[in-house]
């Protein structure tokens, strides 16, 4: 088998030392208007107690961050999020939770081994992504409640069930969504019962306040992992990609193993009030897979969805570590136009870019409006068989309906995170792209700021760490880091302690 990101093992085989410093090693020169806090979280420790992790999912989430202040002067921080599985696996130095595509082999009490494979509970490693929230900042794992952490120093501060509105059973996704022109934050999750599976849509206002919790009936228990908003609605891509509990909670199997993809029931898109939370459309749109939608808005009476289309799920593609994407199968950036009133499909079209586009992006200022430009990450070596990584940055344009420049990372050097858009606010048309880069000859970590609307220019600057860190998965950036230290949230928290 061909190797086309030689090296990347070395990603995935040192465990991170949390550290806090001063970043000394800039090249180039950071914009003065960069000012705030960039944060990412990633799956960052992948062995314990002699047992290793087999998929990517499955580590130890790690959160990063980056705080720009006066004169160029940058703050890296990095902490593990020291949720449940953590705490306990820490304090017995082994794996004690089920986890997503990892089985362990053990030389154990069988009760033991049995143990893991079949208890039901999972507990998230809370690894897949990290944003800022009213004054503080809140690490998300899979269908889990989220945890908060200090905005500074990343310390673990507890549970976040907003005011004990979530429980241990709660489905909660990990891509929540934020509207600043309203205030609010709308998420979802996934009852998977097999006798009623169904959709958790869930509205807090501006103060953090839940407005509803509505249940949506599904056809069948999918995997979900994204959705988008416009104005009036929240979007939901459902891919046929279907859940056996049976298969889970009896059989022993993994959660990844007990999803099936079973194409010939069809992809929707379903569509449903902001407002109210009930579906006003369900509409066809094929049989391919969404992980990730890119964003969607209303304009002339329509709704237009982006979304990252693929020809299968993904998730098989992470394991093993760290021979990962072996197959990889193309992907494409898919814009659908819908009358919601008649529940129609109107029109479809797709930028031209088919190396597996993953981790989407766009302005803050495009969300749930009209807009032209987006950022992705890309894998160059798409369609041919081996190993391979994330290694082009691209910046696509609706307009143009093609990838208008693309960053190809040098050789030996792979991309994490995903690509997060700062805005200049003196020039709505000019901004930065912060991205993550991995150097596997030297085994060294930076990150990369670009030109967004030239990213093939390359980095105008490059921060360079000490000690390597994490290929991590999803990013944020707040611009308003001043009163974090007083700008505390209402809601309530359960405290939890851990190593440190």
């Amino acid at each position: 088998m061909d190797d086309h990101a030689p090296l990347i093992e070395r990603a995935f085989s040192f465990t991170p030392r949390e550290q806090a410093y001063v970043i000394e090693n800039i090249k180039g020169e950071i914009p003065e208007f960069i000012r705030g806090s960039y944060y990412l979280n990633g799956p960052a420790r992948f062995s314990r107690g002699g047992f290793k992790y087999s998929h990517w999912l499955d580590g130890d989430g790690m959160a990063c961050a980056l705080h720009f202040e006066h004169g160029g002067r940058v703050q890296f921080t990095n902490r593990f999020v020291r949720g449940t599985k953590f705490v306990v696996e820490e304090d017995q130095g082994h794996p004690v939770f089920r986890a997503f595509g990892t089985t362990f082999k053990t030389s154990g009490p069988a009760s033991e081994y049995d143990r893991l494979k079949r208890d039901i509970m999972i507990e998230s490693p809370l690894n897949v992504s990290i944003y800022p929230y009213r004054g503080t900042v809140i690490a998300f794992g899979e269908q889990g409640i989220p945890l908060e952490l200090d905005p500074e120093t990343l310390e673990t501060k507890g549970e976040f069930n907003f005011g004990g509105r979530l429980n241990d059973v709660s489905p909660f996704s990990a891509h929540p969504k934020f509207d600043s022109a309203t205030g609010e934050m709308f998420n979802f999750g996934i009852a998977f019962s097999s006798a009623q599976p169904c959709l958790n849509l869930y509205r807090f206002d501006v103060g953090g306040k839940l407005l509803y919790r509505k249940r949506l009936p599904l056809d069948y228990p999918c995997s979900i992992h994204d959705f988008s908003l416009s104005q009036s609605y929240a979007v939901f891509y459902l891919s046929p990609y279907i859940l056996n509990m049976e298969a889970l909670a009896r059989d022993g199997r993994t959660l990844m193993d007990s999803l099936s993809w079973e194409p010939e029931r069809g992809s929707h898109l379903l569509i449903v009030s902001r407002e109210t939370g009930e579906r006003v459309a369900y509409i066809p749109i094929g049989n391919r897979y969404c992980l990730h939608l890119i964003n969607c808005f209303e304009k002339d009476d329509r709704l237009t969805v982006d979304v990252l289309e693929m020809e299968r799920p993904i998730y098989d593609q992470y394991k093993r570590v760290p021979d990962l994407f072996t197959d990889v199968c193309e992907g494409q950036p898919v814009r659908f136009v819908i009358d919601v009133d008649s529940n129609e499909l109107v029109k479809t079209a797709a930028i031209d870019y088919l190396l597996a586009p993953d981790f989407p992006s766009v302005s803050p200022r495009a969300f749930t409006k009209p807009y032209r430009d987006f950022w992705m990450l890309g894998i160059s070596a798409t369609g041919r068989c081996g190993r391979k990584f994330f290694d082009q940055l691209v910046h696509a344009d609706w307009a143009s309906a093609k990838a208008r420049d693309i960053y190809q990372a040098p050789p030996l050097h792979y991309l994490g995170g995903e690509p997060i858009f700062i805005s200049n606010p003196h020039d709505e048309k000019a901004g930065v792209i912060i991205c993550q880069v991995f150097d596997a000859e030297l085994i060294v970590s930076a990150f990369a700021l670009f030109d967004a609307f030239n990213v093939a220019r390359g980095p105008i600057a490059l921060l360079g760490l000490k000690e390597p860190i994490h290929l991590g998965f999803h990013a944020s950036f707040n611009p308003n880091r001043k009163g974090f230290k007083t700008a505390r949230v209402s809601v309530a928290r359960s405290e939890m302690t851990g190593k440190t």
